[in-house]
């Protein structure tokens, strides 16, 4: 059953639809209304992130590379790799990761098998404050809560054949 909000007509798509033809563009306006639309959803998935995040005093990326350290099965990953995993420049994922450090929520050891690789493992702290954050990403009154329900897992699958089709699986 489709909510209120999924039965409402966008007046900015159903404008562009009106004008494109009268405007005289090449091609039909679906790949230009596909983009807008994804950079919408994606500044409003952010703008309600970076409001949970506030609260838990994370940003961004350390919400995403504490959650992808809790993932693993030893709890902690090679500096390389959470660059290629996060799509992240190694300088990004190692200014994060001091920050991280300086918090408690991470610790970061030279690897035992590869002197040139540096570890980064998470901490109790960091396991905490993670799964802090995603139970308030599932909180009904938190800011996320407009995507919530199965609107997730939506969402996700809707994203699965365009990413895809797109490459996105190199690792």
């Amino acid at each position: 059953m489709r909510t209120e909000a999924q039965r409402r007509v966008d007046p900015l798509v159903t404008g562009i639809q009106e004008r494109w033809e009268g405007q005289g563009l090449p091609g039909g306006p679906w790949p230009f209304m596909a983009m807008c639309s994804v950079g919408r959803l994606h500044q409003l998935l952010n703008k309600a992130l970076d409001a949970e995040l506030k609260k838990l005093g994370l940003a961004r990326t350390g919400y995403f590379l504490l959650t992808t350290l809790a993932l693993t099965s030893s709890g902690g990953a090679r500096l390389s790799t959470l660059s290629r995993f996060l799509m992240l420049h190694p300088t990004s994922v190692k200014l994060t990761v001091d920050q991280l450090k300086a918090a408690g929520l991470v610790t970061r050891t030279r690897h035992p098998n590869d002197r040139r690789a540096t570890l980064v493992t998470i901490t109790e702290a960091g396991r905490e404050r993670a799964g802090a954050v995603n139970d308030a990403l599932e909180s009904p009154d938190g800011a996320f809560a407009a995507f919530g329900g199965e609107m997730h897992r939506e969402l996700f699958e809707a994203l699965q054949a365009p990413r895809l089709a797109a490459g996105d699986l190199e690792l």
